[in-house]
């Protein structure tokens, strides 16, 4: 057992989210849905509770809270993408259903949750040692809302 596993509220669609979310990443699966053995304020004995589960090999847990509290952006899931293909698979399944882009890389999606899809040439030209090289891409970052690594090599080099 991991000494902090984050957990996510969820307003009885945590089964349904973890579902989605596994799909997404490799390493990734339900580790175990525990069905409540009494009643509780978000649902009756047998409604399931919580969902274990990994995603991209660090463990989580969903929980079928109730509607009292939900997501916003002062948490959220950053995925390093190795390539503009992995941004676009990742942007259009996150965004899909009614997710939606925010600015500079971030979403929300369909369950409120909020994402940081980062091509990782991203990081690396903003932490470029020619500070006019940085400067450019993080100009350029922050007029996109999924991050377009062309636009960005373009930027850097002055050609946009």
């Amino acid at each position: 057992m991991n000494k902090i596993t984050p957990c996510l509220w969820f307003d009885g669609r945590a089964e349904e989210a973890v579902a989605f979310y596994t799909s997404l990443l490799p390493d990734s699966r339900v580790d175990l849905v525990w069905r409540s053995p009494t009643d509780t304020p978000s649902g009756k004995a047998g409604t399931v509770l919580t969902v274990e589960f990994t995603l991209a090999g660090q463990p989580y847990l969903a929980l079928n809270g109730g509607p009292q509290f939900q997501f916003n952006e002062a948490v959220s899931f950053q995925i390093h993408c190795v390539d503009q293909a992995e941004v676009d698979r990742l942007w259009s399944a996150l965004t899909a259903n009614g997710g939606e882009g925010v600015a500079c890389g971030w979403l929300k999606d369909r369950f409120g949750l909020s994402w940081q899809i980062v091509p990782v040439r991203l990081t690396e030209l903003i932490k470029d040692p020619d500070p006019v090289r940085a400067k450019r891409a993080m100009e350029a970052m922050m007029e996109m809302v999924k991050i377009d690594v062309a636009a960005l090599e373009r930027a850097v080099d002055g050609s946009a």
